[in-house]
């Protein structure tokens, strides 16, 4: 079973994906005796060794599967919480497939059904039996001013106008729910109107009511929807930078008062640009709209979500203790994204960079705030992307930097001061070269040779890409045609693909058309893709690798494994060859040797062939030959070197 999962059952899906997956998921026998579960099921129910059975972790009534219908109990650890679960029988066993339910662990089941309904965030949350309130969360006793602990147990009528206890009990007794809005009694008497949307929530025991509550007040009183849209995003429905920085201004003046931290996460969603000029303005709307839907699902208590301008958006937690719980919640944000983004019925995979500031430790006013998780999130997308990085100091001294480098590499593009080197790729077998990888560098007048590293994130920013994409594949080609003129042996070039340069309409006509100036047959360049931009617009993707089918260039897919891999497209694209990071090959835990040998097998039942990168040893490399890896590449063999060097390794007995 592995580490992270327990006891010895033979379960009846992959090992490998069993322990990979992010659900919570788990095998009991007849008996209810757990057989096996993974590491999110440990997390999920706070699993020990002294505990084997479900039944010691939920009140169940019975052990029968669900059949597929998720059904909600309560658990029966203290404090207690409310588990959604499926179940269905495979083999003799029974699987089960949990997730959170409840306000105080996680409203993520509640919100998937009211999203839809609600005209807008929600500012409290209660859950009731009859009139009975049995839990709320901190926003919806703050709306009411009464603390957490005075409610639970109170009728909820008392929190009610008289006049208004009917369409309460009304709703209540309904069997369909529809929003409605009440005249409601704070605790100190003062009036507020809220907006209520009622759900019933089927729970093992019973059910219970759901109330998600939003302040209207100030729109009932003063009756200007204008005012009330001044504060929303009309294309997502969240609140507008405007009504964000009214609540962090707010919460920033009772945080000191009672001392307590916040964090600002500021998101922005990784090549939206390069979709919206590709795919247009009102797909670009729609990919917006299905990311905020996605980031409601992970409001709860003290997170406040709004959308800043374009793909931009803003984060307020409140109440945090320590900066793990902010950086925590940025690798939610962006796990959440594990899962494609529905729009127009396409599956798009993104990813999102986060930037991160905290009160009181790095800024005092909300708009030092906004601007330091700004400068975190523009520091950590030139960086990473789908990362998140906590503000620094020193981020402002870096900017400066880069504003020069920019000004630079619009000259460097402008003069082609550029220059490729080539790293030989080796057939395993024969020790033989049968292409190159061409890497562009930087001849820099006064810093010499910049790596890529340094200049095609910024690039890629700032669109010349596409200009310095166009030269690299045009003077690989040209390169290749003169070694074969020379005499050497026919072999392929391979160029890296930005996603600004896969994203181009025209991009196999430029391509066909480099060829024919150069003269190079297509067998002989190969394009080399991630999987982030495969996977980035399923239908588009496919057309342009048809066109390089069509046309007779080869695809490799490139940091294969560092993604969220999916079977499903190395089914459907065509490509003709795997690149296995090196990160797989130089970090040489059992893991990853494992995962190596996957990829290859799972590679050759697909009749694509195989090349790991990074190769640095010996011991490396004879791991790689043991599990018939095709193609090799790295520096056992040789580093990247300048084109008049590419003779020598020709000529050179290749020994290794």
């Amino acid at each position: 079973m592995g580490k992270r999962s327990r006891g010895n059952l033979d379960q009846p899906i992959h090992h490998w994906i069993f322990e990979h997956i992010s659900d919570a998921v788990l095998f009991i026998n007849k008996d209810g005796k757990i057989e096996a579960s993974n590491q999110p099921t440990h997390s999920l129910l706070k699993m020990t060794t002294d505990k084997i059975f479900i039944t010691d972790y939920l009140k169940l009534n019975t052990l029968t599967p669900t059949d597929g219908k998720e059904l909600m109990v309560r658990t029966k650890t203290k404090p207690e919480r409310l588990i959604l679960f499926r179940s269905m029988q495979i083999g003799e066993y029974v699987c089960m497939i949990l997730r959170e339910g409840g306000i105080q662990a996680n409203k993520e089941a509640i919100y998937y059904s009211l999203n839809n309904m609600l005209n807008g965030p929600y500012e409290g949350v209660v859950m009731h039996d009859r009139d009975q309130i049995i839990d709320c969360d901190q926003a919806f006793a703050s709306l009411s001013g009464y603390e957490r602990e005075e409610l639970l147990g109170m009728s909820i009528l008392d929190l009610i106008h008289p006049k208004d206890h009917g369409k309460m009990i009304k709703s209540m007794q309904s069997i369909k729910h529809a929003p409605y809005t009440v005249k409601g009694i704070k605790k100190d008497g003062s009036i507020i109107y809220a907006e209520i949307v009622p759900e019933t929530l089927d729970v093992n025991d019973g059910e219970l009511s759901i109330a998600m509550i939003r302040n209207i007040t100030e729109r009932i009183e003063n009756e200007k929807q204008i005012e009330f849209m001044a504060y929303y995003d009309e294309l997502t429905d969240l609140p507008n930078r405007n009504y964000f920085q009214k609540v962090l201004n707010d919460e920033i003046n009772i945080s000191k008062l009672k001392e307590r931290n916040l964090a600002v996460h500021f998101i922005d969603l990784d090549y939206f640009k390069h979709i919206n000029d590709t795919l247009g303005y009102h797909f670009g709307d729609q990919l917006l709209k299905a990311f905020a839907k996605r980031l409601k699902k992970l409001i709860y208590e003290d997170i406040f979500v709004a959308r800043m301008t374009g793909d931009e958006f803003l984060i307020l937690q409140r109440n945090i203790e320590e900066k793990e719980e902010a950086t925590n919640f940025a690798e939610e944000i962006i796990n959440s994204l594990k899962q494609p983004l529905n729009v127009n019925g396409y599956e798009i995979y993104t990813s999102v960079s986060v930037g991160i500031s905290i009160y009181p430790e790095l800024g005092q006013s909300g708009s030092q705030l906004i601007k330091q998780a700004d400068t975190a999130m523009k520091f950590i997308k030139e960086e990473n992307k789908n990362d998140y990085v906590v503000f620094q100091h020193s981020f402002t001294e870096g900017f400066k930097e880069r504003l020069t480098l920019e000004t630079e590499l619009h000259k460097a593009i402008k003069n082609k001061d550029f220059v490729l080197y080539f790293q030989p790729q080796i057939d395993i077998k024969n020790n033989q070269i049968i292409g190159f990888e061409a890497l562009c560098r930087w001849e820099h007048s006064e810093r010499g040779l910049v790596a890529p590293s340094e200049f095609i994130p910024l690039a890629e920013e700032t669109g010349l890409i596409v200009e310095l994409g166009e030269w690299v594949i045009r003077e690989a080609c040209q390169q290749n045609k003169k070694w074969q003129e020379l005499g050497l042996p026919k072999v392929k070039v391979s160029v890296n693909l930005s996603a600004k340069q896969f994203l181009q309409r025209d991009l196999v006509h430029k391509i066909a058309q480099i060829l024919e100036e150069t003269g190079l047959e297509p067998q002989y360049f190969e394009i080399e893709i991630t999987e982030s931009m495969a996977m980035s617009n399923e239908k588009y993707i496919i057309e342009t690798l048809n066109g390089f089918q069509n046309l007779g260039v080869n695809v490799a897919l490139d940091d294969f494994g560092t993604g969220y891999s999916s079977l499903k497209y190395l089914s459907q694209f065509p490509l003709s060859k795997l690149k296995i990071d090196r990160l797989f090959i130089q970090n040489k835990t059992e893991q990853n040797k494992a995962i190596v040998k996957t990829i290859i097998h799972l590679s050759h039942s697909l009749n694509l062939k195989v090349i790991a990168e990074g190769v640095e040893n010996e011991e490396e490399l004879h791991f790689l030959n043991s599990e018939d890896c095709d193609e090799v590449q790295g520096h056992y063999f040789s580093k990247p070197v300048p084109n008049q060097e590419v003779l020598a390794l020709f000529k050179k007995k290749i020994s290794k």
